[in-house]
C-alpha cells in the first residue's frame, strides 16, 4: 500500500504535460538524381529534328553576311538591330513591344491547343538538357551502366569518365555562350578578340556567365528547373481547359495493372494492357508517373507515349494506351474528328484572330515605314537673336537618320512663317544606315503682332526616292 506522500508525487507527475517528441528531419524532400532511360520513336524523331533546327539557326545564323555586315546582329555599341535588309533604330522600339504582344499570344494559342508543346519541342532548357544527356550516354552508356557507376566507389575509371563529360559539357556551354553573345557584337570581330584574349569587359561577364548558367541549368538541375523555376508550368493551368490536347494514360483500358507474356490476351488474364513495367517512368526527363494523371511536371515530350507503343508492340496490344488526347476525348471516347472540332473552340479562335491582326498589323506597318528619321532640338543657348540683316534667327540641330541601307541625299526645307529661310547648307548625304548631325540657322523677317513661339516644319526629303520624306513640326520664338 502506498503511502500519502507517495500518491501525491504521482499525482503531480501525472498533470505534468508529456515531452512532445520533436521532429528533427528536413521539411523538403531529398532530390533524386534521375538517369532517363534512351527510346527511340516517331515523336522523339520529331523533337531531334526540331531540335537540328533550332540549333542550326542558332549556331548558323550569325555567320552569314548581308550588305557586307552581320545579316542578324542587335549591335549594342551602335544601338542598331540588323535584321537581313532591315535596320531598327531605338525608336523603332514599338516593334520590341509588339514582338512580345506576339510573342504572349502565340504561347497562349499554342498552349490553348497543344498544351507544353513548346516545352517539349523548343524550349531551350529542354533543347540543352537533351544534348547534355545525349553527351552522358555517349560517354558514361546507357541507363544501365550510369546507375552502377553512380553506385560504384570513386576509382580512375569514374574520373576519367565523369571528367571527360564535364569537359564536353564545358566546350558547348562555352560554344554556345560566345555564338549568344555574338549576335551583340559582331561574331568574327569577337572570335578575333578571343584569340588575341582582348575581349571587352561586358563580352568577358557575359561569355563566362552564360556558359555558367548554361553548364548548372543543362547538366545539374535540369528538372529542377521545369518544376520548380520556370514559371510557365505554374500558370498553365490557367489556359488549359477540359479540351486541351494532353499527353495522357487510358485507365478505362490499363487498370488494372498486371504482367503478361506476349501474344496473351489481357481478358484472359482479367488485367489491363498495362503490363507495369515502369518503362514510361524511366524514360521520363521529370521523373513523373504519366498513369497517375495530368501533373504540372509533364513538359510534352512524348517519350512515354514512344516507349509504350513499343511495349504495346511487344505483347500484342494496339498502340495508344498513353497518347496525345483531351480529358474530354478520354471520358466521352472522341474519335480524331471529335477532337479535332473541340480543338476549334472560341478561345482559340480568338487568339487566333488576334494574333493574325497582329501578325498583318505589324507586317503591314514594316512593309511601308519611311526609311529616315528625323529629331529636331532648339538651340538651349539662346532663343532667338537680331541677324546683321535684322532678321530674326533661331538656332536649330537636326539629327537625320537614314535607316536605309543605301546612302541619299536629302533636301531640306522650312515653312511656316511668311520668308522663313534656311541660312545653311540645304542639301546633306547621309551613308546607308547610319545618322548625321546637322546645325541649322533658320530666319524670318519679324512680323508685325506676333511674338513668342510660332510653329514651323522641317521637311526633309531625298533626292533620288519621292517618297522617303518626313515633316517635323518645331517651333520658332520670336521677341
Amino acid at each position: 500500500m502506498t503511502s500519502p506522500v507517495e500518491n501525491s508525487a504521482a499525482a503531480t507527475a501525472a498533470q505534468k504535460p508529456q515531452a512532445v517528441p520533436v521532429n528533427t528531419g528536413s521539411l523538403y524532400e531529398k532530390r533524386r538524381k534521375i538517369q532517363v532511360r534512351e527510346v527511340s520513336g516517331r515523336f522523339n524523331k520529331w523533337r531531334w529534328s526540331m531540335f537540328f533546327l533550332t540549333q542550326a539557326l542558332f549556331y548558323g545564323l550569325c555567320w552569314i553576311d548581308w550588305n557586307d555586315r552581320q545579316a542578324v546582329l542587335f549591335h549594342l555599341v551602335e544601338r542598331k538591330f540588323y535584321i537581313f535588309g532591315m535596320v531598327l533604330w531605338p525608336q523603332d522600339v514599338i516593334y520590341l513591344a509588339v514582338l512580345l504582344v506576339l510573342s504572349a499570344y502565340a504561347l497562349f494559342l499554342v498552349t490553348a491547343i497543344g498544351g507544353r508543346l513548346f516545352c517539349g519541342y523548343a524550349c531551350p532548357q529542354t533543347v540543352y538538357t537533351e544534348i547534355f544527356m545525349w553527351i552522358e550516354r555517349r560517354i558514361e552508356g546507357d541507363r544501365a551502366a550510369r546507375l552502377k557507376l553512380d553506385a560504384q566507389p570513386l576509382s580512375l575509371r569514374t574520373l576519367r569518365l565523369r571528367a571527360s563529360k564535364h569537359l564536353v559539357w564545358l566546350l558547348l556551354a562555352f560554344w554556345t555562350s560566345f555564338t549568344f553573345v555574338g549576335y551583340f557584337t559582331p561574331v568574327k570581330e569577337l572570335a578575333a578578340s578571343v584569340t588575341t584574349l582582348s575581349l571587352g569587359p561586358w563580352e568577358w561577364f557575359w561569355v563566362f556567365f552564360y556558359a555558367g548558367f548554361l553548364y548548372m541549368q543543362a547538366g545539374f538541375l535540369r528538372e529542377q528547373v521545369c518544376k520548380h523555376m520556370c514559371p510557365y508550368a505554374r500558370f498553365q493551368g490557367v489556359m488549359f481547359d477540359p479540351d486541351t490536347l494532353i499527353i495522357g494514360y487510358d485507365p478505362e483500358r490499363g487498370e488494372p495493372r498486371g504482367p503478361r507474356r506476349k501474344n496473351v490476351e489481357a481478358a484472359a488474364k482479367k488485367t489491363g494492357d498495362c503490363i507495369d513495367c515502369s518503362l514510361c517512368v524511366q524514360v521520363c526527363p521529370t521523373g513523373i508517373d504519366i498513369r497517375n494523371g495530368l501533373q504540372y511536371e509533364c513538359i510534352a515530350c512524348a517519350k512515354c507515349i514512344d516507349v509504350c507503343d513499343e511495349v504495346m508492340d511487344k505483347v500484342g496490344s494496339p498502340r495508344g494506351l498513353i497518347r496525345y488526347s483531351t480529358e474530354n476525348a478520354m471520358a466521352q471516347h472522341y474519335g480524331p474528328r471529335e477532337i479535332l472540332a473541340h480543338l476549334m473552340r472560341p478561345r482559340t479562335l480568338l487568339y487566333g484572330v488576334i494574333l493574325t491582326v497582329i501578325i498583318a498589323g505589324a507586317a503591314w506597318s514594316l512593309a511601308t515605314r519611311t526609311p529616315l528619321k528625323v529629331d529636331v532640338l532648339r538651340d538651349r543657348g539662346s532663343l532667338s537673336r537680331e541677324a546683321d540683316d535684322g532678321r530674326i534667327e533661331n538656332v536649330f540641330t537636326l539629327q537625320i537618320m537614314n535607316t536605309d541601307e543605301q546612302a541619299h541625299r536629302f533636301a531640306i526645307s522650312v515653312d511656316g512663317l511668311d520668308g522663313i529661310d534656311i541660312v545653311d547648307e540645304r542639301i546633306v548625304e547621309v551613308a546607308g544606315a547610319s545618322a548625321r548631325t546637322l546645325p541649322l540657322t533658320v530666319r524670318v523677317e519679324a512680323p508685325p503682332g506676333k511674338k513668342g513661339a510660332q510653329t514651323i516644319h522641317f521637311e526633309v526629303r531625298a533626292q533620288n526616292h519621292e517618297d522617303i520624306a518626313v515633316r517635323e513640326k518645331a517651333s520658332f520664338y520670336l521677341p
